[in-house]
């Protein structure tokens, strides 16, 4: 960012540092919690926090310019983490008081704020890509159009899904394009739609369990926007568990249940429910929506391996036992099912209800 002035103390521009850290940490944390994932703007509600925070972007440099100072023993504190933390960065600068690196911090400090706010607009271009890496409670439609382009080139999801698009919009595209995956399966095997994914596990090991959770609620009416930032929810609310907050005990009682019901069907082989580990969130709390994401294109890769099975490809090589393929035929073979198996994939994803 800038040169360091040599008589600075090593710990002063350590606390500079990590200022900034906090700072950049409070305006990328609006990014995962937006406002129109909390529902009520009531005064005091959580929608309304959000809100209140977003209007402090405007307001990043100028308190660092001019931070508020101990005055008499005591200090002014916002309530905002955002522009407190731009505080502690116009304190750090006082403290160095060199005039080059405040203006450095201030312009380093803009182009963030700006980085921030471009990708909640759902452009991830230069340094807003590094919004791939959070879980979003919603999807930017621009992102979500984004993503289902790329899968309309690549049905079994290209990198750039993981490197260019908002994970959350990313899955959401990814829901829709497996359930025209799952239904192109179901057609040709003769099995609900909904089930695909976990009968393919009996070719291969596949984690079956969120791909066909996504599939159900989406045969229960809902759209793939509702399916995944559901889940996405769900999984980060769970983080508060850390917290020392539950946020949803209804769902955990539901969960136990389900769990005494499971150990019940063991019969004298179940084990103690004080020995058994219960996960809260189907996916990584961590990482939610690039999990959901990973195991959504698993179930759509798993569609085409049931879809195979029952796929009566037209081969020029079907005079020769699969057995004695050479390596080259199988390679090919399998090609051709996957360019097969996408184009049919694209025909029923085109008549679906739009995503956006």
């Amino acid at each position: 960012m800038a040169s360091l002035p040599a008589e600075a103390d090593t710990s002063v521009l350590l606390g500079l540092a990590r200022a900034l850290s906090h700072l950049s940490d409070a305006a990328w944390r609006t990014y995962p919690h937006p406002v129109s994932a909390a529902g009520s703007l009531e005064p005091n509600s959580e929608g309304w926090r959000r809100d209140e925070e977003g209007k402090h972007f405007s307001e990043v440099t100028d308190a660092i310019a001019k931070p508020n100072l101990p005055r008499y023993g005591s200090m002014i504190v916002s309530y905002s983490p955002l522009i407190e933390s731009a505080n502690r960065v116009g304190r750090a600068l006082h403290d160095i008081d060199d005039p080059d690196l405040t203006k450095a911090v201030l312009a380093e400090a803009a182009t963030e704020v700006a980085v921030v706010e471009s990708a909640e607009l759902g452009d991830l271009a230069g340094r807003a890509q590094q919004a791939v890496l959070l879980s979003r409670e919603d999807a930017s439609p621009v992102q979500v159009s984004a993503a289902d382009r790329l899968l309309e080139q690549n049905p079994f999801g290209p990198a750039e899904l993981f490197s260019s698009v908002d994970p959350t919009a990313a899955a959401v595209a990814t829901a829709h394009w497996l359930a025209a995956a799952a239904e192109v399966t179901a057609d040709a095997s003769g099995r609900d739609a909904v089930d695909v994914v976990q009968e393919a596990d009996n070719i291969e090991a596949l984690p079956h369990e969120t791909p066909t959770l996504v599939l159900g609620l989406i045969d229960a009416g809902a759209t793939p926007h509702e399916a995944v930032t559901g889940l996405v929810r769900h999984a980060l609310h769970a983080l508060h568990v850390a917290d020392g907050l539950l946020p949803d005990p209804t769902a955990l009682r539901e969960q136990l249940d389900d769990l005494e019901e499971t150990l019940v069907d063991y019969g004298d082989n179940a084990p103690d429910l004080a020995d058994v580990e219960l996960r809260l969130p189907p996916l990584d709390p961590k990482r939610p929506a690039r999990d959901l994401l990973e195991d959504l294109l698993t179930g759509i890769h798993a569609c085409w391996l049931l879809h195979t099975e029952y796929d009566d490809l037209d081969d020029e090589d079907d005079d020769t036992s699969a057995e004695d393929w050479t390596a080259e035929q199988a390679e090919k073979h399998q090609r051709r099912s996957r360019e097969r198996f996408a184009q049919l994939v694209r025909e029923n994803a085109a008549h679906r209800e739009p995503l956006v």
